[in-house]
């Protein structure tokens, strides 16, 4: 996409796809605003808050085993092998590793993808222990509209750490799966003569038929998120765009703006659209790290930080099969390893996340374009690296 304009063959498109086909998604997760419409979340007027450097130069060598592999790798290795775009590192509260490929630069913002469903269920959370939200009150209380599609009877308690019993696929191999379903009803692009379904993420929500029972196993579906974004527009009278903005973003003293892919009304997609600069998410994570506190101000409530750290039901988690998640559960839309830190993270398709060690004192954020959809794809040589810095950082502090 170089040129006035660019040549015919290097020029992407929204409205065919073609932005989402790798190598051109690694173009295209740092200038999603330039293909689609947006909301912006606005940071204010007030200066940024610095973020402290103390760069070392030990990080990259440092060794560790992938999951099941062989042969260790280097964190230099990693980065290449996960087509890392951007990554920061933070140690108690300091920067000290930066580092950024492709065409991500450090004013610059990318794609989070569902890292963005632990934003909204951070606010949503938040809500709820500000008793703005009953966690055990169903879903059809606060949003009507819902009352006959599967997320009628479910509790938003249900909803938070995704134990709904939906009939919804997420399946992104599968063109039938309910995901796609749901992704054209939020595309914003005029929709074909033909077309009988759902225009909005609102009006798909509405048809979203129950399987299984609430309550019994984890099942991870975006619209999980999307309902809980509709939930927290009814309670506050904001849509999450604007709500982010005013309680978190402006208050972690942002440097840039970040912002949301919209549907055709301009409904921001909860479930995996929020863009945003590196070091930002990184202020976001460090924040949740020092307990929902942030240059002087108590920006979560610790409760709400406890709660994600706890984690959820390990039962229900373990019903989902994933083999390289052993142990895990999925509190308030975040993803929690139990381990001896006490580790919890985000994720989002293609490699992205903030990874938060409490022990350790260290918040990972990582963008990434890995051609695989699927967090399988990076884990093995993600999650051990991540867990080998940290207990580098613990032998080595400075």
């Amino acid at each position: 996409m170089v040129g006035a304009p660019p040549p015919p063959d290097r020029i992407l498109r929204f409205e065919d796809g073609s932005y989402f086909q790798f190598p051109a998604l690694r173009w295209s997760v740092s200038n999603f605003r330039q293909l689609m419409p947006t909301i912006n979340v606005s940071r204010g007027l007030s200066a940024p808050v610095a973020l402290p450097r103390a760069l070392r130069s030990d990080i990259d060598n440092l060794h560790f085993m992938p999951l099941n592999g062989k042969t260790s790798m280097t964190w230099k290795e990693s980065l290449a092998a996960n087509y890392t775009d951007g990554i920061v590192v933070l140690h108690q509260g300091r920067i000290v590793y930066e580092r950024y490929f492709g065409v991500l630069k450090a004013d610059g913002q990318h794609g989070a993808m569902s890292v963005t469903k632990s934003l909204i269920g951070t606010m949503g959370a938040t809500l709820v222990a500000e008793g703005r939200i009953d966690a055990n009150k169903r879903v059809a209380k606060y949003v009507p509209e819902l009352a006959q599609s599967a997320f009628g009877n479910a509790t938003i308690r249900q909803v938070l750490d995704m134990t709904t019993g939906l009939k919804f696929s997420e399946d992104y191999a599968d063109p039938k799966a309910e995901v796609w379903a749901h992704a054209q009803a939020g595309n914003p692009l005029p929709k074909p003569k033909d077309y009988t379904g759902p225009r909005s993420y609102y009006e798909f929500l509405q048809t979203v038929q129950p399987q299984g029972q609430h309550g019994v196993a984890f099942g991870y579906k975006t619209v999980n998120t999307d309902v809980l974004g509709w939930v927290i527009a009814r309670v506050t009278g904001r849509n999450v765009a604007e709500l982010l903005s005013e309680r978190i973003w402006r208050r972690l003293g942002a440097e840039q703006d970040a912002y949301f892919s919209v549907d055709s009304i301009g409904t921001p997609f909860a479930g995996g659209g929020f863009n945003a600069g590196l070091r930002d998410l990184a202020r976001f994570g460090e924040m949740l790290r020092n307990n929902g506190r942030y240059h002087g101000q108590q920006i979560v409530p610790k409760s709400v930080v406890d709660d994600i750290r706890r984690g959820g039901d390990k039962e229900a988690f373990a019903q989902a099969n994933y083999t390289l998640l052993p142990g895990w559960s999925y509190r308030n839309m975040w993803w929690v390893t139990h381990n001896e830190d006490g580790a919890y993270t985000a994720r989002g398709v293609h490699g992205q996340t903030i990874y938060i060690d409490p022990k350790a004192e260290m918040v990972i954020v990582r963008f990434a374009s890995n051609p695989v959809a699927g967090n399988a794809a990076n884990d093995p040589t993600s999650l051990p690296a991540y867990h080998a810095l940290a207990q580098h950082l613990l032998a080595h502090p400075r």
